[in-house]
């Protein structure tokens, strides 16, 4: 499809770039420039937005080019876009990176930025690094540094390759997409009539990442890179250059595929009506139920949090339960989704979803006690934004093993190992609870980060409750395993997500670590 330009102007400094069946959209920089620092302000298409791609990059003209690249890749809604990098020189490519975002790209502006300067190029989000490009001519690697870039930004149907390599494609009902820029700042040496007015003295021009900036960049690749090219041993059979240190994840190509296609799973309740299935157990006066029993919010203030309980307790169970969270300043807030038995020697499974500050991912903290014994913990982060939408947590107990997965994917297996010594919840019943409530002194960076209560009332909404608790051999989760492709979605959960595990912490067990932890992780 031939695209030409077409520009929505509204109050400046917004543009925005519209797709439709007719055409895409775009705009350019009217000056080229050899090295600078450019930023952007972009809001992304929301909704449903498989096949299109929104971006932002330098790339020079003809047929060897430099380029430098933002490309969002849209997805199905609920989905993340997939953040593509890439870095070429003289025509050459195949230096792709790829993120999913800590944030919902769709809601807010957020600012992008391309810092080249002779030594490096640096990719930022709102000031995070994610990604450093070094020049590494002196082992023979290829770095654009000769030729002038001009900036680009577009928005183009891509639905041959861009949402899972083609198989979803544009939905022209949903038509025209818009995605809107704003506060564009380009300090650069602008080259005109072959000669640059580049100035060393420019801070940028000399800039390197400082210690912290090294540590925000280890962040953001450990939980969020979903592919780098530098750990690609299939498509790279001798090891790539510029192979950095600093790069800690690895997701090869069929892994997206793979993962994209676990998003889209099907997921099917038996009706479930909060008014029948639970009691309000605390905070009634910020406990709801609507929608015909349907859906049940719970809400906290300075006064009060709140909660809900299952009305019978369970020897053994699968329950799931999709949950929304609090959106935007979430620090020293709690939700949790649990199985709690009675007593001071009690058995409990749990998620508990520890807020942040606006812009900063939940931190997922799961454990497992038995007989009032815990420090079992594992913690993740998420894959996705878990306030813009409901998705489903689940757990599954049997007398083998606990399983915790999120929308169909394990997260977490906890296997009965009694017979080298280790407790498992096996004799005690246990009733599901659900509460939202403050935990300033310790949720949020160890209680140093309090809750804004200019924020409140904060709300998170439940629905689709399923309990499935019967005590019966015959019911297919009571002998429920993990099969192949389910071990292959818990280690990439494990290898990508998860930010802490009592199994590898030696400074809690300076003895050595539990005995189970040779089979569990």
């Amino acid at each position: 499809m031939d695209l030409f330009l077409r520009l929505y102007f509204h109050s400046p400094p917004l543009i925005s770039t519209a797709t439709s069946t007719s055409s895409g959209s775009g705009f350019q920089s009217k000056t080229e420039y050899l090295f600078g620092k450019i930023d952007m302000q972009i809001k992304l298409v929301p909704g449903n937005s498989a096949g299109t791609v929104t971006t932002f990059y330098l790339k020079s003209e003809g047929s060897t080019w430099d380029e430098i690249d933002f490309e969002f890749l849209g997805n199905m809604s609920g989905d993340p876009y997939t953040l593509h990098t890439n870095v070429y020189t003289q025509g050459k490519g195949d230096k792709e990176q790829q993120f999913y975002l800590w944030f919902d790209p769709t809601a807010n502006f957020h600012t992008y930025s391309i810092l080249w300067n002779p030594q490096r190029i640096i990719l930022t989000v709102d000031d995070t690094p994610i990604r450093e490009f070094k020049n590494s001519e002196s082992i023979g690697v290829l770095f654009p540094k000769s030729k002038p870039m001009r900036m680009y930004a577009s928005l183009w149907n891509a639905d041959d390759w861009a949402t899972r390599g083609g198989l979803v494609k544009t939905d022209w009902s949903k038509a025209p997409f818009m995605a809107a820029y704003r506060n564009i700042k380009i300090d650069g040496c602008a080259h005109i009539n072959g000669r640059s007015s580049c100035s060393p003295s420019s801070s940028w021009y000399t800039q390197q990442m400082d210690a912290t900036s090294q540590a925000r960049l280890r962040w953001v690749q450990k939980n969020y890179m979903i592919y780098n090219y530098c750990t690609d041993r299939k498509r790279f059979l001798t090891k790539p250059n510029n192979t950095h240190p600093h790069v800690l994840t690895t997701m090869y190509p069929f892994k997206i595929f793979f993962f994209t296609t676990l998003l889209m799973a099907v997921f099917s309740f038996s009706d479930a009506d909060f008014n029948s299935d639970v009691d309000v157990a605390w905070g009634s006066d910020h406990v709801k139920i609507l929608n015909n029993g349907q859906l049940l919010t719970l809400s906290l203030d300075k006064l009060s949090g709140s909660g809900f309980q299952s009305k019978q307790e369970y020897l053994f169970g699968q329950i799931d339960m999709q949950i929304k969270l609090v959106p935007g300043n979430s620090a020293g807030i709690v939700t949790n989704f649990y199985l709690k038995s009675e007593g001071s020697t009690w058995d409990e499974i749990g998620f508990e979803f520890l807020g942040n500050t606006s812009g900063d991912p939940y931190t997922l903290h799961t454990n497992v006690y038995t007989q009032g014994k815990g420090d079992k913990e594992q913690q993740f982060y998420l894959w996705f934004d878990p306030t813009a939408n409901f998705h489903t947590y689940s757990i599954l107990w049997n007398p083998q093993r606990i399983i915790l997965t999120v929308d169909d994917t394990p997260i977490r297996e906890f296997k009965n190992s009694e017979s080298i010594g280790v407790l498992f919840p096996n004799s005690q019943p246990m009733r599901m609870y659900a509460n939202l409530w403050n935990a300033d002194d310790w949720a949020t960076r160890g209680g140093r980060v309090k809750t804004d209560w200019s924020g409140a009332p904060f709300t998170a909404s439940f629905r689709n409750i399923n309990i499935d608790g019967t005590n019966k051999p015959s019911s297919s989760w009571y002998t429920q395993q993990m099969d192949a492709t389910s071990q292959a979605r818990l280690e990439w959960v494990q290898k990508n997500y998860m930010i802490y595990t009592y199994c590898t912490d030696t400074e809690k067990f300076p003895q050595g670590v539990p005995s189970e932890c040779a089979t569990s992780v």
